[in-house]
């Protein structure tokens, strides 16, 4: 299919927002004239809890009218009325595959593949799914993987039911971890050669991707119940991947989210895992592709508020 002309194609969202099981951030992206993109504006809100409580195979919206009030008072404090936004939802809403296949197959017979294998392996009724795919990492001998998203369409329906209240259309939905890694990816240094490893920490969950060469190759999420946890589970995922991916060193490990836990469980946290790893571990910071706008503080907490609605946006703007 032939590009469409730049009039007729639809533009990306003006505002990311991020649905947190204890906030709502909403994010506007500018142009800084001559240096690229800044966050021009932000405003989040706290959600009291058992207002959103993230699950595969749950209800997780529980109060819709609370939820899209505290979505309109984010959008006020960006100082924003969007009609249409990129949603990011927490990681546990979803269940992330890699579905590898020795041989690609024919595009008529993708789909349905896809779909077979993900939904055999559902806790919910197949015609209740809503899947969703991308190509992932090229295979030796021309074989390809699949970064495969599931969810249930109840589910994601009510986190965008949520915002059309609040009078925004959800025209991108995604999931939190993924976006921390199109944060880090356009963030980073300019060449995203070598594994690494993003560590992203929720209210209650944690999860670890690894990324080769620009590709997820590793996605694995877990509930989060004490430090320790984290650091065990970053061992366990750092001895898979040199075992069974053939990796080394990390040349890059980012850590997001933790900060909300406190500088002094984030510097114990960040010790911990360089101990266990030997590499440097590194606070995300969006900054290097975003810039807050010089009003605006980047305290760490901060910068990981906002990093999930950034990554998303950076995702629609940057190649």
């Amino acid at each position: 299919m032939s590009r469409l002309p730049p009039f007729l194609v639809s533009p990306p969202p003006p505002v990311g927002v991020e649905i947190a099981s204890d906030r709502v951030t909403a994010v506007m992206l500018g142009r800084q004239a001559g240096a690229g993109w800044i966050v021009s504006a932000y405003g989040t809100e706290r959600l009291a809890p058992g207002v959103v409580t993230p699950a595969l195979n749950a209800v997780n919206v529980h109060d819709r009218r609370a939820l899209s009030a505290a979505l309109r008072s984010a959008f006020d404090k960006a100082g924003a009325r969007p009609r249409r936004v990129a949603l990011v939802i927490p990681d546990s809403a979803a269940k992330i595959s890699l579905l590898r296949f020795e041989k690609v197959p024919a595009p008529a017979d993708l789909e349905q593949l896809i779909r077979w294998q993900v939904r055999k392996a559902a806790p919910f009724k197949p015609e209740e799914a809503q899947v969703s795919w991308v190509p992932a990492a090229a295979i030796p001998g021309g074989g390809r993987e699949y970064l495969v998203t599931l969810a249930r369409r109840d589910i994601v329906e009510s986190y965008m039911g949520a915002c059309a209240d609040a009078g925004a259309e959800a025209g991108v939905v995604d999931l939190a971890s993924l976006n921390i890694i199109n944060a880090a990816l356009a963030s980073g240094p300019s060449s995203t050669s070598g594994d690494w490893l993003v560590v992203h920490v929720g209210p209650e969950y944690a999860t670890l991707t690894i990324v080769r060469d620009g590709e997820l190759i590793l996605f694995r999420s877990l509930q989060l119940d004490a430090d320790g946890v984290l650091a065990d589970a970053v061992h366990q995922t750092a001895m898979y991947h040199e075992d069974r991916l053939g990796g080394a060193k990390f040349s890059r490990v980012v850590l997001s989210g933790v900060s909300a836990r406190g500088a002094e469980t984030s510097e114990r946290v960040r010790r911990a895992l360089e101990e266990r790893m030997g590499v440097r571990v590194e606070a995300l910071d969006f900054r290097g592709t975003a810039a807050m706008r010089d009003r605006i503080s980047a305290a760490p907490e901060l910068l990981d508020t906002l990093a999930p609605a950034v990554g998303v946006l950076l995702r629609e703007r940057v190649a």
